[in-house]
């Protein structure tokens, strides 16, 4: 099974990819660990990546299209795989057909995971974290038992500095002005399989395996 997941900052994407890698047995091939371990490992896209990543530049297309075919080409990837970050344009999307049409295979499914955006705003807001533990809490959906205290270890909750309103509605414009076009590109192939991100975690899962069980029988 060959999937990729799209879905606005905020809508559950990472949950849900541990869910279906879990279920379909894939690869979880989310773009900045593939870029941290090239550069970890000193790959020569690895060298490539670090010189723009280092000068606080965009990574170039063929650059990140290069490192991603290279993973893909890895033999866990064999029995499937399901593509977090990537692609984010059109033009990657073209490059990523391409290339898995030299491997003799293709994409089976797209997953779109939408939450209006007043929801991703409230959602990323609300989030609160332990400064100590990591711990995440949401004020409305996820409170702790004491205001401001995280439950396991009394340390302060704080909000980090992307979880601004101004910073998340940013993020939320900048996916949808890149990934609009991307959803009518995958529409047009009938790859599409939209997912209401705004039920709860196992609903959405849920939905989300009901299609691909209708459209992918498992083997």
């Amino acid at each position: 099974m060959r999937l990729v997941i799209l879905g606005p900052p905020g809508a559950g994407k990472g949950t849900q990819a541990a869910s279906i890698i879990k279920e379909y047995n894939v690869v979880h091939i989310s773009t900045g660990d593939i870029f941290r371990e090239n550069i970890k490992n000193d790959t020569e896209l690895g060298r490539e990546a670090k010189k723009y990543m280092d000068q606080g530049q965009l990574v170039p297309d063929e650059v990140v299209n290069a490192i991603v075919v290279d993973r893909l080409k890895k033999d866990d990837c064999k029995n499937g795989f399901l593509l977090d970050g990537f692609p984010r344009t059109v033009n990657q999307a073209v490059s990523l057909d391409a290339a898995l049409e030299n491997m003799n295979t293709k994409l089976d499914k797209v997953i779109n995971i939408q939450v209006p955006a007043e929801l991703l705003i409230e959602r990323a807001t609300g989030r609160r974290v332990c400064k100590q533990c990591g711990h995440t809490y949401h004020i409305v959906n996820n409170p702790p038992k004491v205001e401001g205290i995280c439950d396991f270890d009394g340390s302060e909750l704080i909000q980090r500095e992307d979880d601004t309103e101004e910073t998340v509605t940013k993020r939320i414009e900048v996916y949808e002005k890149q990934t609009a076009p991307l959803i009518d590109y995958y529409k047009a192939q009938g790859l599409i399989v939209d997912i209401d991100g705004t039920q709860s975690i196992e609903d959405v899962f849920s939905d989300i395996k009901t299609a691909l069980d209708k459209e992918i029988p498992k083997a």
